[in-house]
């Protein structure tokens, strides 16, 4: 099977994105990778798609949190591609099982946490099973000029020695320069493919505003009202610094008739699934949440992403900024800071104990606060600090350019009421996505699914633009690859009217 046939029967996509052939290409001829691509841009399909071309091979990739892994893992079984794990949340049992399935050869995929995977009966046992590749993301974490360094990842450059045949590939969304040249040195890459998308995202529009708490809550009450009322569908992320101010800003945010449920690492792992849930169906549109929030999060039409505090670095601004707008579609990127946050920021650096350490954090929070500070553009300032040229006289799309959003202006005039529409157009049958919600939800429920696993929002808006008559004609629509058809194809004609005979 070719990568492109591979492509529509799993993913049921018709075109790569950009240079995701180039990522796939190098890894089927055994040739490492170090692949920087934004949040959104493709990256995990770039080691599942040749994982998925190689029988009898397992190609093992390195996570860091468990959620993700399990996100994944259910993701692959849903387009038929066979996927295990193996960490803390298993049973012996769990992990004995995975373990004879992989030595039988049953796993395309293995996901396991860098920790697990440096321990020395785990290098063990899986120098005995025919590795197809090795893929670590979140790869920034192995770097300690990276902004969420992890000593558990610098135990990968053991990778090389022990398996010395596999390629490995590092992808991250976020690195510099500095951080790229120790991501390659650290895990002994030889002669890599570097392959490196552009760090402007165009229908970013990035907004920096120093504010007092009284004002932050303003603007951030117009900006939501605004951002639900403009539109009948769309998500928002709002993170808040502490998880006092998520639950704070959460319960504000509904007493003031804003639906908005919290996220963060103290909540059961049960509730957060549940509320992660709610939001990706839209039940409630707006999630408060702390930095546990967004890793791997596969939802394209988010439409903010707003900032109650300055982030510790321009790195970790612009990977979380960029969980919106994944759709292509515009989407705002409000920092909304106080002059408190920078105190805090200069004091934590202060307070790192390690004097290298404290050289990094002290730098992080200068480039930071000269971000939001500085009379330049935003999109210039991005892309300058990860090494990419600029070229531009003006983005036209930050605060800096000229642009502000008009719901702003309407804050300071409590009668104002200014509508906007919406960035992307609604289907011309809402009647029908509402029904296609219904029943994904359904089919989700009963099979202990999220719903955006069964099929994403785009796939069904896609069915109501263009309703399918047959099983062939379902096949024609981005997200139906061979196993959703065999799947869902029947279920889904039906609510789109389509009797069984005239499908056939």
């Amino acid at each position: 099977m070719e990568a492109q046939e591979a492509l529509h029967r799993y993913w049921g996509y018709e075109e790569f994105r950009p240079l995701q052939q180039r990522v796939i290409a190098s890894l089927m001829a055994s040739r490492d990778v170090c692949v920087i691509m934004p949040t959104g841009g493709g990256k995990s399909l770039c080691y599942q798609l040749p994982a998925a071309l190689q029988a009898h091979k397992t190609a093992v990739v390195i996570s860091p949190l468990v959620a993700l892994m399990q996100d994944q893992v259910a993701q692959l079984g849903q387009v038929g591609i066979p996927a295990a794990m193996l960490n803390s949340s298993q049973s012996g049992s769990e992990q004995v099982a995975v373990r004879r399935g992989l030595q039988a050869g049953k796993y395309r995929l293995l996901y396991i946490s860098p920790e697990r995977l440096a321990r020395e009966d785990t290098f063990g046992w899986l120098q005995g099973i025919p590795i197809s590749l090795f893929a670590i993301d979140e790869a920034h974490c192995i770097s300690e000029w990276g902004h969420e360094f992890r000593p558990e990842y610098r135990q990968l450059g053991a990778l090389r020695a022990r398996f010395p045949e596999p390629p490995i590939a590092a992808f991250t969304a976020s690195a510099t320069r500095r951080v790229r040249h120790d991501i390659l040195a650290q895990l002994h890459l030889r002669d890599p493919e570097k392959v490196i998308a552009s760090f402007h995202r165009a229908n970013l529009r990035y907004v920096a505003r120093q504010c007092t708490a009284v004002r932050q809550k303003a603007l951030l009450y117009a900006s939501l009202r605004h951002l639900l009322q403009a539109a009948s569908s769309g998500s928002v992320i709002v993170y808040a610094p502490t998880i006092a101010r998520v639950e704070e800003t959460a319960a504000e945010l509904t007493g003031a008739g804003i639906a908005a449920l919290p996220y963060h690492g103290k909540m059961e792992a049960a509730a957060r699934r549940t509320h992660q849930e709610r939001w990706m169906e839209e039940e409630v549109r707006v999630l408060v949440g702390t930095l546990a929030f967004g890793l791997g999060i596969n939802k394209a039409n988010v439409r903010a992403v707003i900032h109650l505090a300055l982030p510790k670095s321009i790195e970790q601004y612009y990977q979380e900024a960029g969980r919106a707008g994944r759709d292509g579609a515009p989407a705002d990127c409000l920092l909304l800071w106080q002059k408190r946050d920078a105190g805090l920021l200069a004091h934590f650096a202060q307070e790192t104990e390690d004097p290298d350490e404290r050289e990094r954090v002290w730098q992080r929070f200068h480039e930071i606060r000269n971000f939001v500070t500085a009379p330049a553009c935003r999109h210039r300032q991005i892309c300058t600090h990860f090494g990419e040229r600029w070229t531009l006289a003006s983005c036209g799309a930050c605060d800096v350019c000229g642009y502000e959003p008009e719901y702003w202006t309407a804050a300071a005039k409590p009668s104002a009421h200014v509508v906007i529409p919406p960035a992307v157009p609604p289907p011309p049958r809402p009647d029908l996505l509402e029904a296609l919600k219904a029943w994904r939800r359904q089919t989700a429920h009963a099979a202990g699914l999220p719903a955006y696993m069964v099929l994403h929002d785009a796939t069904l808006e896609a069915l109501c633009h263009c309703p399918p008559r047959s099983l062939g004609e379902l096949r024609q629509i981005t997200g139906f690859g061979e196993v959703k058809v065999a799947r869902y194809g029947e279920a889904v004609l039906g609510v789109l009217g389509v009797s069984r005979s005239a499908s056939e």
